[in-house]
């Protein structure tokens, strides 16, 4: 199968190109380049069905292909908020792009949302049912509301042109090639405690959220991505273990052996104070649920950091 992966230079893009090659399936990459890194698809370049197209996805090149999954939008709030008009148009424009093309070659499309539809969220766990809290003029609305209408414009591409189509949820993921500096806070984190520096905490460290291991995410990913019969469903994908944030800062101490302690400063402005993914819907057609545990995810993912400040090191001491 040729499969357009839109924003594949991303943290999850990078591991679902490699993941659909070691599957015997042709990929191209598209990716701006914007948040994306080639460090995320450094191993897979010279791979003899792997292709990559720096464009933007609102100029899409109209590709031969059999499926088309949209990850292609800055998530990090730091990212969005630094470029809120390019996120809200790469969830607007970009789907519009991306449905069309799909549309136009008779192509499967998924979409790919987020767990930030929810909002604040006023019922927990959140069900894909509900439909959310969300302040449409808030300092997250970038993300939050294009993610929203780039849902809309996937089901309505479906009712008016027939597409093929699903959208997936996805909460809180992290693992390797996350970039350190993203603003996120498993990255935030662990930078801290790597650099033997105390772990930030926004407002009361309350504020619990649920966090999936990367492998486990692209599993769930591409069980509904190839699943044609999935056309027109809407799936959470997610880990409902769910920790508070001081939880969470004591877990990647530990992983990281570092006790710095924690600093804490002003909340941000909607930031939700619960999230948690009901993966029902996942269970029932698929039998999927994630099987990397929290402790054993963030080792892995404090490893990959250390070795990558470790390899940084040793080409600045080559270079001097």
């Amino acid at each position: 199968m040729r499969v357009l992966v839109a924003g594949g230079a991303g943290f999850i893009g990078g591991h679902v190109c490699r993941e659909l090659l070691e599957r015997g399936h042709e990929v191209i990459c598209l990716d701006n380049l914007a948040t994306g890194q080639l460090a995320n698809i450094d191993e897979i370049e010279s791979h003899p069905a792997f292709s990559f197209v720096r464009e933007d996805v609102t100029r899409t090149p109209f590709l031969s292909v059999d499926l088309v999954l949209h990850l292609a939008s800055p998530a990090s709030p730091l990212y969005y908020k630094a470029h809120p008009i390019d996120t809200m148009l790469a969830n607007s424009a970009g789907t519009h792009r991306l449905a069309a093309l799909a549309a136009d070659r008779g192509a499967r499309f998924v979409f790919a949302s987020t767990s930030e539809v929810y909002g604040d969220p006023l019922e927990h766990p959140q069900q894909e049912s509900y439909w959310g809290n969300v302040n449409p003029v808030g300092p997250r609305s970038c993300y939050d509301e294009s993610k929203r209408f780039g849902e809309a414009m996937t089901f309505e591409y479906r009712r008016t042109h027939g597409l093929n189509a699903s959208i997936v949820r996805i909460f809180n993921t992290y693992g390797p090639r996350m970039a350190i500096d993203d603003g996120r806070v498993v990255p935030a984190f662990i930078g801290a405690a790597l650099a033997g520096e105390p772990l930030p905490v926004f407002g009361d460290g309350l504020q619990t959220r649920s966090l999936c291991y990367v492998s486990d995410l692209v599993e769930a990913l591409l069980l509904v991505a190839f699943d044609g019969n999935a056309n027109g469903r809407v799936f959470n994908l997610g880990n409902p273990h769910e920790v508070t944030m001081l939880e969470l800062a004591r877990a990647v101490s530990d992983a990281a052996g570092s006790q710095t302690g924690i600093v804490f400063s002003e909340a941000a402005a909607d930031d939700p104070s619960r999230r948690r993914p009901d993966i029902t819907r996942m269970q029932e057609r698929y039998g999927w649920q994630p099987i990397v545990g929290l402790a054993d995810g963030l080792r892995q993912t404090v490893d990959y950091f250390s070795d990558l400040a470790q390899d940084r090191v040793a080409v600045a001491s080559e270079a001097a």
